[in-house]
């Protein structure tokens, strides 16, 4: 009988970390990666780090990905039981897995082969995906808050809202990618930071329906950046490139776009940044930007 593909290749990276090719704590493929290189489907692809997983070999780091477990943690694979399980457990467990490996990675039975359980355990305690991506979310958004006594100034009191979000959106990426605005989630802690934003804004005197706007323009450009966080990630470990090396390999064409002379002004800015020393696009500093002139937009509509 021939070998299901997913074990197969399950077992050519086996073989490559027992032989020390890869090396406790180095990234192994990501599901995409497998899924180019051995051209299978992505599904595929989810199953064969899950078996690795199941076997210890690997373990899902946060912000990082899957990586080659320590030596040490190899002979004893996490059992846990039925018993021990809750639902918080289990939403912790798929919060780890979607800030390792994206929201793409999240299934029901990678949740349960992180938890060592039974595959259908994690069903006693949640309803099934769509309901776990929902409790993550609320679980998400509430891990920071506010002070009870707010900073002085409509100004200050935004800005903290805007880097609190931006802050748990850099924690958890995959938050970016779950709704568009025009679908808000109806999450009580995701509430707690509107509230926040409102009330801010609110003390303008600009009206219910501006005030509101206003709020979701602050959440659409921390959400808007906050999008490229994990598809960067996803896109480093397509192509196994950071976006530094990306850029060098794919834009030395622009000194022919510049010589053509259609584009002057592309040519001038970028010819300016080359002779400065070059341009790092820096997503913190990117929010921070926007934010300050999205507040001094607010000024000015407060003052007319």
């Amino acid at each position: 009988m021939e070998i299901p593909p997913y074990l197969r290749i399950a077992g050519e990276l086996r073989q490559r970390i027992v032989d020390g090719e890869l090396a406790p704590g180095e990234r192994v493929p990501s599901t995409r990666r497998i899924a180019q290189e051995w051209g299978v489907a992505l599904a595929t692809a989810t199953k064969v780090l899950a078996t690795l997983r199941q076997e210890g070999l690997v373990v899902a780091e946060a912000r990082v990905g899957t990586v080659v477990a320590p030596l040490r943690s190899r002979s004893r694979r996490r059992v846990g039981s039925d018993g021990e399980l809750s639902r918080e457990r289990v939403v912790r467990a798929a919060i780890e897995i979607a800030d390792a490996e994206g929201l793409a990675a999240l299934s029901m039975r990678g949740v349960a082969e992180r938890l060592g359980v039974a595959t259908m355990s994690p069903y006693r305690h949640v309803g099934g995906k769509g309901e776990l991506i929902t409790l993550m979310a609320d679980a998400a958004y509430g891990e920071l808050g506010y002070p009870d006594e707010a900073p002085r100034g409509w100004r200050a009191r935004v800005e903290l809202g805007a880097r609190t979000l931006w802050a748990l959106h850099k924690r958890h990426p995959w938050l970016a990618q779950l709704t568009p605005v025009t679908r808000p989630l109806p999450l009580p802690n995701l509430l707690v930071h509107g509230e926040w934003l409102l009330s801010a804004l609110d003390g303008l005197g600009l009206g219910p329906a501006a005030t509101m706007n206003l709020q979701i323009l602050v959440y659409s450009h921390l959400q808007g950046i906050a999008v490229n966080l994990e598809r960067e990630t996803h896109a480093q470990a397509a192509t196994g490139l950071s976006d530094e090396e990306w850029v060098d390999a794919n834009w030395p064409p622009s000194a022919g776009i510049g010589a053509s002379g259609w584009f002057p002004t592309f040519t001038r800015v970028v010819g300016g940044l080359v002779d400065g020393g070059g341009f790092d696009l820096d997503l913190d500093e990117l929010f921070e930007l926007g934010l300050g002139a999205l507040l001094n937009g607010i000024t000015l509509m407060a003052e007319h």
